[in-house]
């Protein structure tokens, strides 16, 4: 079976400050430019003007080849700037390739910008009809799913009033239900499920889960990593106009983030740190924590197993040290603690600058934003050295519990596995 799309060795390439050749050029913008480029360009000795240099240009795309099997729903994820939406503009023929080409086998949708082509005059009535045909709908199947589309979107008391007079929630409400309801054998996605309020966002979001079951071969861009593993079979990670990664998920979101981590993200040095409590003498030097691979890291998964890693300050004279961390939220409310002296593992020993590690198996924490206190000292439960809000740290959404379903941060700050069976009475 043939790919549902085919791209091969596609580039493209933007030149910065200067209009594209070719076209249409009005006679205001051709007399604008003549007196503009006089003071633009630059003057050498004598007041002569200076050479021109070569154009500035940049590549949003280089070489980039991906096939996508028919039926298959790919994420296409990257940091701004990576080339996302430059790729699908060409999948999409809203721009041309500098290089390479690309193939697309059966009828296409997109949904790249939500509301493209909706006319501020004109009623919801007839925005629907204009919007469907602009997305390649025809008469007849706009006219089968109007009710679903204005039951979907809402505003049905007002459908026969110009959209110029709706709030913005309800503008994007009633563009995304046109868009939403094409059935093209490939759809495009580009970040527009944050549209309206967030009962809205949990509509489209089914509605996206739907389409992504159907057996449609999707492409879908976001920046929300709980929903590329929630509606995604693999991923395709882009970096600097570069395809850098195609396959599984979690290893692609992994890769992600670990990419949008700075130098310094996991890895802190305490020994300056500023949030050490006033009169406490530097015994901790270095904070780390580790991903299940190992390395530094700011991002983690729920589930994910971690490791934290304190070093000792190379001046402590101090032995027999014990160690806490805890795992605060960004109310500064506990969470847990994990401890020295709550384990029969720890044995107290002297060394200056040598590390400690803590290694927790699973990650029980519920998607959101953490932080870790850490303290220090010579007896069980008494602390010397005190740092709050040492490390920050985020923890994204994935399949902790193996079903499908992503944990929600609405409910509540942990993860718990548990047994249930109907017992009869």
């Amino acid at each position: 079976m043939k790919p549902a799309i085919s791209v091969e060795n596609v580039s493209k390439r933007y030149r910065l400050g200067v209009g594209s050749p070719g076209g249409y050029r009005t006679l205001r913008e051709t007399i604008t430019d003549a007196v503009a480029a006089r003071w633009r360009r630059p003057r050498g000795r004598a007041g002569r003007p200076a050479a021109a240099g070569p154009s500035a240009s940049i590549w949003a795309l280089r070489e980039v080849s991906l096939d996508v099997q028919p039926g298959e729903v790919v994420g296409v994820i990257g940091r701004n700037g990576a080339g996302k939406s430059t790729f699908l503009k060409i999948l999409t023929r809203i721009t041309e390739p500098t290089g390479g080409r690309a193939e697309l086998r059966g009828r296409v949708g997109s949904l790249l910008e939500v509301g493209t082509g909706f006319h501020t005059e004109l009623t919801g009535r007839e925005n629907i009809y204009l919007n469907g045909a602009i997305c390649g709908m025809t008469r007849r199947e706009i006219a089968r799913k109007f009710n679903d589309i204005v039951d979907f979107a809402e505003v049905g008391a007002f459908l026969d009033t110009p959209v110029k007079r709706y709030s913005s929630g309800m503008f994007v409400r009633l563009a995304f239900a046109v868009a939403s309801h094409m059935e093209p054998d490939i759809l495009l996605v580009d970040e527009v499920l944050a549209v309206g309020d967030l009962a809205f966002q949990k509509k489209c979001l089914g509605r996206m889960s739907e389409v992504s079951r159907s057996g449609r071969t999707v492409l879908f861009v976001s920046h929300n990593m709980a929903t590329i593993l929630n509606l995604c079979e693999k991923v395709a990670l882009f970096e600097k106009g570069r395809l850098a990664f195609v396959g599984d998920c979690q290893a692609g979101v992994r890769r992600y983030s670990s990419s949008c981590t700075v130098a310094t993200g996991g890895a802190v040095n305490l020994s300056v740190h500023p949030n050490r409590r006033p009169g406490c003498p530097t015994i901790l030097g270095g904070l780390r924590l580790l991903n299940s691979a190992g390395e530094p890291a700011d991002q983690f998964l729920c589930g994910e197993a971690v490791t934290v890693e304190l070093t000792v300050d190379p001046t402590c004279d101090i032995d027999h040290l014990h160690f806490a961390v805890g795992f605060d939220d960004t109310l500064s409310c506990r969470l847990f603690t994990l401890a020295t002296y709550l384990t029969d593992s720890w044995r107290p020993r002297d060394g200056r600058g040598r590390k400690v590690v803590c290694r927790l198996g699973e990650l029980p924490l519920c998607p959101g934003r953490y932080c870790l206190t850490v303290n220090a000292g010579p007896r069980q439960n008494f602390w010397t050295d005190m740092i709050d809000q040492a490390l920050w740290f985020d923890v994204a959404a994935t399949d902790f519990y193996g079903n499908g379903k992503l944990p929600n941060p609405d409910w509540g700050r942990f993860l718990v596995r548990s047994q249930w069976a109907d017992i009869d009475a």
